[in-house]
This record gives C-alpha cells, sequence and structure tokens, in this order.
C-alpha cells in the first residue's frame, strides 16, 4: 500500500491534511518543530492524518512538499539519496515582499527543486490553488475541481493523479516540464485558475 505524507503544516499542509480526511486516505504530517507542534491537526484528523517526527515521515513512499520554497533544502539535506521517493512540488518560487516570480536564471523551480532530490521523481502540484480553495470540497453540483500537474517520470505522474482524484478533484496532467514549460509555476495562467470538469 502506498503511504503518503505532508511536510509542512502551514495554509497549503493544513488544506491538504483536510482534503485527505475528508476523503478517508490516511497519510502522516510532519514540521521541523515535531509532532508536539501539531496538536491542531492530531485534535481534527487524528486517525486519518497522523502527526510524526520529521525522519519517519520521510520514510513515505510519497512525500508531498508543502513548506516555502527556501525551507526545501533543509528537507532535502535529511537524506543523501531518494531512491524510490515520489515527491511531489508543492511550492512556488515566490520574491517576498514584492510578490513576484523569483529570478531563477532561466530555469523552472520544479528544476531547481528535483536536483536537491537525487534519485527521486518529482512532481508538481497542489501549487496552483489558494490554500482555502484547496480545502474545500472540490466535488459542486457542476463538477470536480481541476487540480493541474507535470512531471518528467510519467509512472510517477499517474500515481500523483490517482491520488488527486482520490482526494475528490479531477487532475488534468500537462506532460513533461518542457512540454508544459511555467504555466503552472507562480505568476503564470495557471496559478489561482479555479475551474470544474464537468
Amino acid at each position: 500500500m502506498t503511504t503518503y505524507a505532508i511536510i509542512g503544516s502551514g495554509a497549503i499542509g493544513s488544506a491538504l491534511a483536510e482534503r485527505f480526511h475528508a476523503a478517508g486516505v490516511d497519510a502522516v504530517i510532519a514540521n521541523t518543530r515535531g509532532p508536539g507542534s501539531l496538536q491542531p491537526v492530531t485534535d481534527k484528523f487524528g486517525g486519518t492524518v497522523n502527526p510524526v517526527e520529521l525522519d519517519q515521515a520521510l520514510q513515505s513512499d510519497v512525500l508531498i512538499l508543502a513548506v516555502p520554497y527556501d525551507a526545501v533544502p533543509e528537507v532535502a539535506g535529511k537524506k543523501a539519496t531518494w531512491d524510490g521517493r515520489t515527491i511531489v512540488d508543492a511550492t512556488n518560487a515566490i520574491d517576498f515582499p514584492a510578490f513576484k516570480p523569483r529570478d531563477l536564471g532561466g530555469r523552472l523551480s520544479s528544476e531547481i527543486v528535483s536536483d536537491l532530490f537525487p534519485g527521486a521523481q518529482l512532481v508538481k502540484a497542489f501549487n496552483t490553488l489558494p490554500a482555502a480553495v484547496l480545502a474545500a470540497d472540490p466535488v459542486k453540483a457542476s463538477g470536480r475541481r481541476v487540480l493541474f500537474l507535470s512531471g518528467n517520470f510519467p509512472d510517477a505522474s499517474n500515481k500523483v493523479a490517482d491520488l488527486i482524484a482520490r482526494l475528490g478533484f479531477a487532475p488534468s496532467d500537462l506532460g513533461s516540464f518542457k512540454a508544459s514549460g511555467s504555466l503552472q509555476h507562480f505568476g503564470q495562467a495557471l496559478v489561482a485558475l479555479n475551474l470544474l470538469r464537468d
């Protein structure tokens, strides 16, 4: 059975915990402050989304990075190799306080994140919807809320698309990073686009 971990307990991590719990999909959640700081999650989602130590969470098959972009290297540095893991990049490279896309020298942020996790298969997903929209029930009378994903590993993308569907969303696979370009990245056309698929 595939195991899932949400890394990060901020707005996006908490929104994902809401969706996992609502869909009855078991997961663990962790941050750098330890399980004791996650009591609100324990109280609300205990039994479905369980707080654990970060090192334990990193043993999961699928890891969703719901941390700030600048915190990714700290997470990646916890292990020397990430063979067999699917890393889901839910981060956005934002230049604060200007709140503009960060200048990454022409590279996609997910390409940079992928380099930090040698041996892993990275998929970009869960980054385009605001936290409040992500947390809300994705199933509406007129259809299911669309979630975009992209990545260079079809098997990993299929695995993440299946998870997205289990959580109640309609997955929309944009293909490889080269094919999708920067559409899914912060400041581009698909960010904050709230679509329903019937």
